[in-house]
């Protein structure tokens, strides 16, 4: 499986910071099998933090033997418990087990959007999930552990 991860800097070597702020999946090193929102994503990290240039990271992983070898939360549609587990995370309320390797749905902008309506109690559960399945989500996965970062290989990284 062929990932990317945006930024405005290579990241040939990838460690888990933690972040001053939730998201979808909690604690972790986000990539995504999108390569237009990666590069979405490096160019507004670029600009927001005024420094580097806007980078596409590329990285390879074998999800056979990771996916295997390393617990793993895996959704394969934007249904309830994915809604659950993003809107706890997003929150900072998620106190549940912590696996090495979550994949799944990626809530991005538009997407956050409706997550938003629903945290905030605009939308129902019902209404937000008929709301998610007309749009177009792309997969992220993210390394949680250390040991999950193991199974990330860098392959190079363009200027976008």
């Amino acid at each position: 499986m062929i990932l990317y991860h945006g930024s405005n800097m290579a990241v040939e070597k990838p460690r888990l910071i933690k972040q001053n702020r939730y998201l979808d999946f909690g604690f972790g090193f986000y990539t995504t099998t999108n390569r237009d929102q990666a590069v979405n994503f490096a160019q507004k990290v670029t600009e927001r933090r005024k420094t580097g240039k806007a980078t596409l990271n590329i990285y390879s992983v074998d999800e056979n033997v990771a996916f295997e070898e390393c617990s793993l939360l895996r959704f394969d549609n934007p249904d309830e418990i994915w809604l659950d587990f993003v809107a706890e995370n997003r929150q900072g309320t998620y106190k549940e087990k912590q696996y090495d390797l979550i994949y799944g749905a990626v809530a991005n902008d538009d997407v956050y959007r409706t997550i938003t309506l629903y945290m905030t109690g605009v939308l129902d559960k019902e209404q937000t999930l008929m709301a998610l399945k007309i749009r177009k989500l792309f997969n992220q996965l993210v390394f949680g552990t250390e040991k999950s970062l193991q199974y990330l290989h860098f392959e190079g990284r363009e200027l976008v």
